[in-house]
């Protein structure tokens, strides 16, 4: 049992990382809410529709749910290289069907279909709000969200089901998990009226809608020295938000300090489900991006070759921390533990796109900034996940690292992390983003 004293670090970092998480219960809200924090650093939106010129300083580009920024420091040339930090912007929860009206017996619900691969028990009995985007006639879109208790998935009473306790709780996708939100009954367009009314819209005016549930529990510190973190989110917002803090505060150093690469945030949608979308991972998104921005400094395809040899993405998402009730499921060798800085993710067979050269340069910049890291690697006999790390080097030939932050429940609606860590991972992105 450690006797060490709790890590100090930066409060105001975690603090700032929960209000981040609180505004951004769906990945258009996440990349709003970064955005925001990058237009305060200076950086300006551009539009992918418009031509790009060569001016120096921040620029981001959002689509959909997905957002690339990056900042061009004065003087730097077509072939000047990319220092990447990669994360998504989704996480796994009920998403609500095109025809959302359902129910039984008096029940009012809603019809949701299974996004990614969430841990379904967490979200039983818990108070759901609900939001995203919603399209309206004219193809505008407006944000929304209802984050007070609208929603419940309610479980079945121990009385009428014994064996729970012995079997173990088995939950059928479609039957079991649609949320009931009312009494009375069921009537087409209701929850579509519903929600055009709080966002202040014309009824009828809205043809189309990306909704989804989230917990209206907010994050906490946790714990005897409030040394943790419990929140919704922390796959993968945790890095988003590092990402997003550490390119700011890169760009507000002096208005940009002297760079030898050009630092770029790439956050993705749609990780959860394999990232095959155009603005996830495997899109066009990224590489499209930098491309255009070479070509905006007066290059061509040299330079832009010249320039994907020489980048570096670090791919960041959430890993497990050591579990102290199932440690049989971890490597016997491999513990990492929260608050004991970012984790270094590592798999032989390309789950993790992460080398020894990788790691060195990651190693590098953690010693850089005074950070401490962590190795993880999966159990032999238990599968590994994967991240956008494989696709990212595989796509677009870049070398990639894949690190992240340990933490316990991922995948559940409420995940829980070290306090510290965040505020740990996103030093280590300016050194490394720094070059």
């Amino acid at each position: 049992m450690s006797t060490s004293a709790p890590v100090r670090f930066d409060r105001g970092h975690t603090d700032d990382l929960i209000t981040f998480l609180t505004a951004a219960p769906s990945p258009y809200h996440a990349v709003s809410a970064a955005a925001e924090r990058l237009e305060k650093a200076g950086f300006r939106q551009v539009r992918e529709t418009d031509v790009w010129d060569s001016t120096a300083g921040g620029k981001y580009v959002i689509r959909g749910g997905a957002l690339i920024a990056w900042y061009v420091p004065e003087g730097a040339d077509p072939h000047t290289p990319f220092r990447i930090v990669g994360a998504h912007t989704d996480s796994p929860n009920l998403r609500v069907k095109p025809q959302p009206d359902t129910g039984a017996h008096g029940w009012r619900q809603l019809a949701v279909e299974i996004y990614g691969g969430p841990l379904l028990n967490s979200w039983l009995d818990r108070d759901l709000g609900l939001a995203g985007r919603l399209t309206l006639r004219d193809g505008s879109q407006r944000l929304v969200n209802i984050n007070r208790p609208l929603l419940r998935v309610p479980q079945l009473a121990i009385h009428l089901d014994r064996s729970v306790v012995s079997d173990g709780l088995k939950l059928d996708k479609q039957r079991h998990m649609q949320p009931i939100w009312g009494l009375g009954e069921v009537h087409e367009g209701d929850l579509i009226r519903f929600l055009e009314q709080e966002a202040g819209i014309t009824e009828g005016e809205v043809t189309g809608w990306d909704l989804m549930t989230h917990s209206v529990e907010p994050p906490a510190y946790l714990g005897r020295d409030r040394e943790l973190l419990a929140a919704p989110r922390l796959d993968n917002l945790l890095s988003v938000h590092a990402g997003t803090a550490a390119l700011a505060a890169l760009a507000g150093a002096e208005g940009g300090e002297q760079l030898d690469a050009i630092p770029v945030l790439a956050a993705f949608d749609h990780e959860e489900n394999g990232s095959q979308a155009d603005t996830g991972a495997d899109g066009p998104l990224l590489g499209s991006v930098l491309e255009r921005s070479v070509f905006a400094r007066g290059g061509g395809y040299e330079d832009k070759a010249r320039a994907f040899a020489a980048t570096v993405c670090l791919s960041s998402d959430v890993g497990h921390a050591v579990h102290p009730n199932y440690a049989e499921r971890h490597d016997p060798t491999h513990h990492p533990r929260p608050n004991g800085g970012p984790i270094l993710k590592v798999n032989v067979n390309q789950r993790y796109a992460t080398d020894g050269a990788g790691q060195a340069i990651f190693a590098a910049a953690c010693e850089r900034a005074g950070v401490p890291w962590q190795s993880f690697v999966s159990n032999n006999a238990m599968p590994c996940g994967t991240t956008i790390g494989p696709i990212t080097a595989a796509r677009h030939g870049i070398q990639t690292v894949d690190i992240g932050v340990a933490c316990l429940s991922m995948h559940s609606a409420r995940e829980l992390c070290g306090a510290a860590d965040p505020y740990l991972l996103a030093n280590a992105l300016v050194s490394f983003l720094r070059g």
